[in-house]
């Protein structure tokens, strides 16, 4: 006994300093966005938009749109990217097999023909392209490809294929852009075009706001309160973390649901992977692999300003597939490239950001798991005390809520996004509530990710039950499915 006491006593210490090293670390991230977010708006009035805008020297774009059973906020969400402020692009919608009537929706709406297309072989893909389609009226801005289903990894290298420009922006099609999400995404490449391989955009949850012809013209936050929690992960994940990572040079995470590439660059390293279900992430590691193999001076980047509105889960179940596959994606990646942890050959990379993925990521859910055990029990078997337990939860949990309030703060100063009062408190009572039940049943969903990967189980996507958008008297709404935990 004296020694099972000894042990959980030095176990809970070490427990309690991991969730300080945690909570520190996002605060640090979040912090350093502040600054940038400080940084961007003096730059805004002079960052020359509308000079790109009439350019003729901008860098056409390709976005291309993967899509299976998404017959429900399809025709909305192509709406919104045909109708983009750029000066040139196309849009590849890629129906990978689905189901459903996405796309006779699509045919109808945008009055599709079909047009004889060879689809080139520059990235590989395993499954069978049955026609390609154009809109009558605009052929050279959408592009429908039908194909037998092969998963998201595989739509997407058909895209790559038909892609014609030299920047691909890959796109989710339960998504909906601001109109200047394109400019603001792709100015990285204007100013800096010999660096710049990568640059990500911001996603935020769309449910419950409105949403007309294909725009997001209010911002409410939404009425469930599983959703509402999301929107504050949302913020200290993609705004925050993924803005602070890119300040530090760090950043290996761009979000398959709004991210633009050089379109070389992903032919060059193979496309999509086909062998990890998190595709968006290990692209972007692999692009970092490579262009520090060739000791290439190069940026990868995030920017806080364009935004993409995506739907996200309201159903624990929907929720509980989405999460397993996000972690299930991290430990995947790791695995794959785990020779670039802690090898100083790949820099900030190999020496900073895996490694903190690795730590604070991947292993986040076993720790919080156990030391839902560890600590009652060290207190049940005198190997801490209560002011122990007391400081534990502080560190856990109120360090934790300090640190989402502060990402609610940096946003409401920095982008107002929701105007009104009683939403911004709806958004503190959600980063209260994300720590009674939540935080506990997300880490035994990504515990479960993880293992499932481990164990060489085959990935399941689940099904993602979407209400779409609704556009019932001009005003429509959105309410239902997309998200991660810290994930910055």
């Amino acid at each position: 006994m004296p020694v099972l006491v000894d042990v959980l006593h030095w176990a809970d210490l070490a427990v309690f300093a991991y969730f300080i090293a945690l909570n520190s670390s996002y605060l640090v991230l979040i912090l350093m966005a502040g600054i940038e977010f400080a940084k961007h708006l003096r730059r805004a009035p002079f960052a020359g938009s509308d000079d790109m805008f009439r350019s003729p020297l901008t860098l056409p774009v390709s976005v291309i749109v993967p899509a299976y059973n998404e017959g429900a906020g399809i025709v909305t969400a192509v709406q919104a990217m045909t109708a983009l402020r750029y000066p040139r692009y196309e849009v590849v919608v890629v129906d990978d097999g689905s189901t459903d009537d996405t796309f006779a929706k699509l045919r109808e709406r945008f009055d599709l023909v079909q047009v004889p297309r060879v689809v080139p072989g520059e990235v590989p893909y395993r499954s069978t392209v049955l026609g390609v389609w154009v809109a009558r009226g605009d052929p050279e801005t959408l592009t429908v490809v039908r194909k037998t289903n092969g998963g998201k990894s595989d739509a997407l290298n058909v895209g790559i294929n038909l892609a014609r420009h030299p920047l691909i922006c890959m796109v989710d099609a339960d998504s909906v852009l601001d109109p200047d999400a394109l400019l603001s995404v792709a100015k990285p490449f204007g100013d800096d075009p010999l660096r710049v391989a990568a640059c990500g955009g911001v996603v935020r949850i769309a449910n419950g706001c409105k949403v007309v012809g294909g725009r997001v013209v209010d911002v409410r936050m939404p009425r469930r309160w599983l959703v509402r929690i999301q929107i504050v992960e949302y913020l200290r994940a993609f705004l925050m973390g993924r803005t602070g990572w890119s300040r530090l040079g760090g950043l290996v995470v761009i979000s398959g649901a709004f991210g633009i590439f050089r379109r070389d660059l992903v032919v060059r390293v193979g496309g999509m992977s086909h062998d990890t279900i998190g595709e968006d992430a290990e692209l972007v590691v692999r692009l970092h692999h490579y262009l520090r193999d060739l000791r290439q001076d190069y940026r990868v980047i995030f920017v806080a300003e364009p935004v993409s509105w995506s739907e996200a889960p309201a159903r624990l179940r929907t929720l509980g597939h989405q999460r397993r596959r996000w972690h299930r994606g991290i430990a995947e990646i790791l695995s794959k490239h785990r020779h670039m942890i802690g090898n100083p050959r790949y820099g900030r990379i190999g020496l900073l950001a895996l490694p903190y993925y690795l730590v604070f990521e991947l292993l986040a859910p076993f720790v919080e798991l156990a030391a839902l055990v560890l600590v009652p029990l060290g207190v049940w078997l005198d190997a801490i005390d209560y002011g122990f337990a007391l400081r534990f939860a502080l560190a856990a949990y109120g360090y934790g809520l300090l640190v989402s309030l502060v990402s609610l703060l940096i946003e409401e100063i920095s982008f107002h996004r929701y105007p009104r009062w009683d939403d911004l408190l709806r958004g503190v009572t959600a980063a209260v509530l994300e720590n009674f039940g939540y935080r506990q049943v997300l880490a035994i969903w990504q515990v479960r990710g993880a293992l499932s990967a481990w164990h060489g189980r085959q990935a399941v996507w689940g099904t993602m039950h979407r209400e779409g958008f609704d556009t019932h008297e001009g005003a429509p709404r959105m309410e239902t499915v997309g998200a991660p935990r810290g994930n910055p």
